[in-house]
């Protein structure tokens, strides 16, 4: 049975004491009932794997000893979803949850010109990929950024290979075929597509259109199959 597994912003030394955040405190000593001596996990969602005991239990300050740490190297891929926020919120959340546990390392919400909601709550969402690299029992936590406009991003962006999904009846490639890269970045628009402005200034832009499949995908779904498809070919 594994064991539990929790996040920490703070960085721990190998075989030293740390004191645990009053959530996990808390986690740990009220609903796990968790006493000394009990044995936990911690990451940093940097790559840092501990393996801890409990050597005082206080559900504010609970303290243990870091017995391992292990280097837990990156995926071999960099895949990064540019997608369009969406005017219901928990479906773009379904997403986050779902691309953390696929593996896709960076995300970058768009603001682009058919999206029709724009408010972002990043702590509320990055606790999201918290407990979904949590429960994924992965080490690296992916990197949410705060939303930006379309037109400013395909201009910054520098991925090897950037790929634009789209609905318009234009020449694509479908993403299987496509060659891996080990890093790619991919553009998800919103309800009703990109529009065509947009599509012709990520193409200019050397964005490769690509198709996902047969049917027309919401965002959200196109968001996970997407990720599915690059982290794993």
């Amino acid at each position: 049975m594994s064991l539990p597994f929790f996040f920490e912003t703070q960085t721990p030394q190998f075989n030293s004491h740390f004191t645990l955040s009053e959530e996990t405190s808390k986690h740990c000593t009220q609903v796990l009932r968790m006493k000394v001596g009990a044995l936990l996990q911690l990451t940093n969602g940097k790559g840092i794997l501990y393996k801890a005991s409990i050597v005082s239990e206080d559900k504010k300050k609970t303290v243990v000893l870091i017995e391992e740490a292990t280097a837990v190297p990156p995926p071999t891929k960099k895949i990064s979803i540019a997608i369009s926020l969406l005017k219901n919120a928990s479906r773009f959340e379904w997403f986050l949850e779902k691309a953390t546990e696929i593996g896709v390392m960076h995300i970058q919400p768009l603001i682009s010109q058919r999206t029709e909601h724009t408010r972002f709550r990043h702590d509320r969402m990055n606790g999201i990929l918290i407990a979904a690299m949590l429960q994924s029992q992965q080490a690296w936590l992916p990197v949410l950024e705060e939303p930006v406009q379309f037109k400013n991003f395909v201009a910054q962006s520098t991925y090897q290979q950037k790929l634009i999904a789209h609905c318009e009846e234009d020449k694509k490639q479908f993403i299987k075929d496509l060659q891996s890269s080990a890093e790619t970045q991919i553009l998800i628009g919103p309800e009703g597509d990109f529009s065509p402005e947009e599509i012709r200034l990520a193409l200019d832009k050397q964005f490769i259109p690509v198709s996902l499949g047969e049917t027309r995908l919401r965002t959200e779904t196109a968001g996970v199959v997407a990720s599915s498809l690059l982290v794993n070919r």
